[in-house]
């Protein structure tokens, strides 16, 4: 991501000035349905800082377009003609994995959910989420945070919650811990020479076990149960 901000102009990948209002990122829609990528274009446009450089249609054409602009993050369909937008979020990681994939969809079935982000979805929303929190998670995804809508976080907690005595694993106490220091995903990716999909797998089993739906929520509540350490102290 390009995120250098300042007086004038920034320069993205693609060589254009672009106002430095705010940090400068670039957005691949990715949907079948004319009239929603219209309504996406439309609100992107009036966005400072966010650019669009390109659309797709299809899974294939989500891949081609994700190899040539490598935008900082896809806004995703779940449900193609040519194909599975899971499918495809694996595909356009692996022809751009600087790239953040944000699931944009109208299915919120667990299964959909599960299957998106084990395969590196960096969030999971419906498209009727609200114009201003659509625009905070692409900012917050391009930081490395998982961007969960509301409806999404209860289905997940539901799903992955287990008895309040059931502890966390070492590996997700390991990813907590680093949570906790500000690190972000990819961070803790490097540290514990693990994938970043992996730690988000991680954290989604950590915040069922908690009973929460946030990275936050999920540090406050294992230092009140003692998995973690107080800040300012050491086991």
């Amino acid at each position: 991501m390009n995120d250098k901000v300042g007086e004038g102009t920034s320069t993205g990948r693609n060589g254009a000035d672009q106002p430095s209002a705010a940090p400068w990122l670039t957005v691949l829609i990715v949907d079948d349905h004319p009239v929603v990528r219209e309504g996406l274009r439309g609100m992107l446009a009036a966005e400072p800082g966010i650019t669009l450089v390109a659309e797709a249609a299809s899974a294939d054409e989500a891949i081609a377009m994700a190899r040539v602009h490598r935008p900082d993050v896809v806004l995703m369909d779940l449900r193609m003609p040519d194909g599975d937008g899971v499918d495809a979020t694996a595909g356009v990681l692996s022809v751009a994995p600087g790239t953040r994939v944000v699931v944009l969809t109208t299915y919120d079935t667990d299964a959909d959910i599960v299957r998106a982000v084990e395969a590196g979805a960096t969030g999971y929303l419906l498209k009727d989420t609200p114009r201003a929190d659509l625009i905070g998670a692409i900012r917050s995804a391009v930081r490395g945070e998982t961007v969960l809508g509301p409806t999404v976080a209860g289905r997940l907690v539901s799903r992955l919650r287990r008895p309040a005595t059931d502890p966390l694993s070492t590996r997700e106490t390991e990813v907590l811990a680093l949570v906790a220091r500000g690190q972000t995903n990819v961070e803790i990716g490097k540290a514990l020479f693990i994938s970043e999909a992996t730690v988000k797998t991680h954290l989604l089993r950590a915040f069922g076990k908690l009973g929460v739906s946030d990275r936050t929520a999920a540090v406050t509540k294992a230092i009140e149960l003692g998995m973690l350490p107080a800040p300012g102290t050491t086991r």
